[in-house]
């Protein structure tokens, strides 16, 4: 293709071959719509190990065929477990067992990000309506009065009836609604995940582990059928701190309050693999006239509601649904998206800061009062997560799949 030519890309352009992407240009296909996804990377690829996937995510995979693919490799926690970071002592249990799963329709699984992102690539590859591009860096987007655009690096123009950004945190195509910076927390997270026998002590094989403490956390769990251990630690960084993430010494002073079983787990996380935490407040709208925002690039939040990955999703089913349900009319179909979708995220983005502030609070009175309710409450008290797991009022999608009583009664 010639340079500086703008070429008729697809009906829908998706920018961004990540999950959220991925999913999106499926849900699109099977709304009958020919789609096209770039991606900047050489090749299809997650940064990162372990993934949260609560049964809002497990009922979206479900709907977009790719359930059984995810679980293959998957690890079904038999439930959650809190614990204090500097005593070691359990704060509370969240059981995932047979009552969340019939209170919930779907489990609450983690798996690693590349096995989800390969059974995605998988379903994408197999449907003929969309073509995938790698090597692709999208340096700006812009509409015209009847096409959305995105320039290259290397100079070519696609030209697309709608374009998706899926592209996310730092979207381009988010410059159409929004010229904001992220935001960032004053946390640093590293994570990566080590064979299952060089884990220090005992490991259970089924339970998702988080230890919180002041200024502090550690997350644990295991992934890909239970042979390997996905670790997070999240710490504040040191007022004044502005060099790039990756040093072990600041990674290790910043736990130096916790338990040994802590300490040992920090000591074998590769600090090569770090980021800034940052997040971005609520949007009033993720569209414009031919663009919408999914994922990241909509509702970037902070990890500790663990719902990035599962908001995307969201995302990526009901605006397939919106799409099919108004197939001539895409400013109402983006309007209808975004009335499903946009008080659900933007809450989730919320929430987050707060929950993350009571994870890590360096307040005595706090600490104290927290663990204490946390002590309070039981395993099976579900009543503050319905709003995140239960089946949306929503109008677009359709019934919920037979699988969803089957997995409820298994």
């Amino acid at each position: 293709m010639s340079k500086g030519l703008s070429i008729p890309a697809a009906d829908i352009l998706v920018v961004g071959g990540g999950i959220g992407g991925l999913a999106t240009a499926l849900s699109a296909a099977r709304a009958g719509r020919q789609v096209r996804l770039v991606e900047q990377a050489p090749e299809f690829g997650e940064i990162g190990a372990g993934l949260q996937l609560g049964p809002n995510a497990m009922r979206a995979f479900d709907r977009l065929g790719v359930y059984d693919a995810v679980a293959q490799s998957a690890v079904f926690p038999s439930r959650g477990v809190f614990r204090d970071a500097v005593d070691g002592s359990t704060l509370t249990v969240l059981d995932f067992g047979e009552t969340f799963r019939q209170r919930y329709g779907y489990p609450y699984v983690v798996a690693h990000r590349r096995d989800v992102l390969d059974a995605l690539l998988a379903a994408c590859h197999a449907e003929p309506r969309i073509v995938l591009e790698n090597n692709r860096t999208v340096i700006a987007a812009r509409e015209t009065s009847d096409a959305a655009e995105v320039e290259f690096a290397d100079g070519e123009t696609y030209r697309a009836n709608l374009l998706v950004g899926a592209d996310g945190i730092r979207s381009r195509v988010r410059h159409l609604i929004d010229d904001s910076d992220p935001t960032f927390s004053g946390h640093v997270a590293y994570r990566g995940a080590i064979s299952i026998e060089d884990v220090p002590g005992e490991v259970s094989s089924d339970e998702v582990l988080l230890w919180i403490g002041p200024g502090m956390h550690l997350m644990q769990y295991p992934v890909r059928s239970g042979t390997m251990y996905n670790q997070v630690a999240v710490y504040e960084r040191p007022a004044g701190r502005t060099e790039p993430v990756g040093d072990q010494d600041e990674l290790e002073a910043a736990f130096t309050r916790a338990c040994d079983e802590v300490k040992r787990s920090v000591a074998l996380i590769d600090t090569s693999r770090g980021w800034p935490v940052c997040d971005r407040a609520p949007l009033a709208n993720w569209s414009t006239d031919r663009s919408v925002l999914i994922g990241d690039a909509a509702h970037a939040m902070l990890q500790y509601l663990g719902q990035g990955a599962c908001q995307a999703l969201e995302d990526a089913l009901e605006l397939g649904a919106a799409l099919q349900q108004h197939p001539h009319d895409h400013t109402l179909a983006f309007k209808s998206y975004e009335q499903v979708r946009r008080p659900v995220a933007s809450q989730c983005q919320t929430v987050a800061r707060p929950w993350g502030a009571l994870w890590h609070t360096e307040d005595p009175t706090l600490l104290a009062l927290r663990n204490r309710v946390f002590r309070m409450r039981d395993a099976d008290d579900y009543d503050d997560l319905d709003w995140l797991y239960a089946e949306r009022d929503s109008t677009l999608l359709e019934s919920p799949p037979s699988r969803a009583a089957a997995v409820a009664a298994s």
